[in-house]
């Protein structure tokens, strides 16, 4: 498989479109596995996530669906998280083989967080597209959304040039992988002392 950003866009618009046809998460249409099944899914989380942060920010909610919504945000950044890592094996796995150049560097980013990080500036962009299109609005929002849509734009091309050249590299030996685990702590009971401490109480 050739690696590419557009790769990576294609299957994010994809999915974005898919979740708000019923605005919910829709049926991965990838053989699971695959790298288009992962990246699929990963942005179904991140779709997930951005509506369940627009709801807890409603004032009219009770604080029990305040909490209720909170705890599924913590649940969906510990898949988001947990779906990023399954992303760098296969990355890992993929240019495993590849001989380092002697003055090969680490890249500080790896793919798949460089990855994550194009999944949610695809979900900003079809969020501030809405909002140019609004027709309960004055022509100084659609204003001002369209020129902070234009960022986006610029920002995609960029950030996709980004990983073209990272794939590039790591392809070429001129960068290697060094992948560390974000090793969160307050998902965890053995590890977050407000879960562990409670019980010896």
């Amino acid at each position: 498989m050739n690696l590419t950003s557009s790769l990576m866009l294609t299957i994010y618009q994809q999915s974005i479109q898919d979740w708000h046809k019923n605005n919910s998460e829709s049926l991965n249409p990838y053989k699971e596995g695959s790298l288009e099944y992962i990246l699929y899914k990963k942005n179904q989380v991140d779709t997930t996530q951005w509506h369940v942060e627009d709801e807890i920010r409603r004032q009219d909610i009770p604080d029990a669906e305040i909490a209720r919504l909170k705890r599924e945000i913590d649940r969906l950044n510990q898949e988001r998280t947990d779906t990023v890592e399954i992303l760098d094996d296969y990355f890992l796995s993929y240019y495993k083989d590849i001989e380092k150049e002697e003055s090969a560097k680490m890249n500080s980013e790896t793919p798949a967080w460089l990855i994550d990080r194009i999944s949610i500036l695809e979900l900003k962009i079809y969020h501030m597209k809405e909002q140019t299109e609004r027709t309960d609005v004055g022509t100084e929002h659609i204003q001002s959304c369209q020129k902070k849509l234009n960022v986006l734009f610029e920002q995609r091309k960029d950030m996709s040039l980004c990983l073209d050249e990272l794939f590039d590299d790591l392809k070429s030996g001129k960068k290697y992988m060094k992948v560390y685990r974000q090793m969160k702590m307050y998902n965890t009971k053995e590890l977050n002392p407000a879960l562990y401490n409670k019980d010896k109480k």
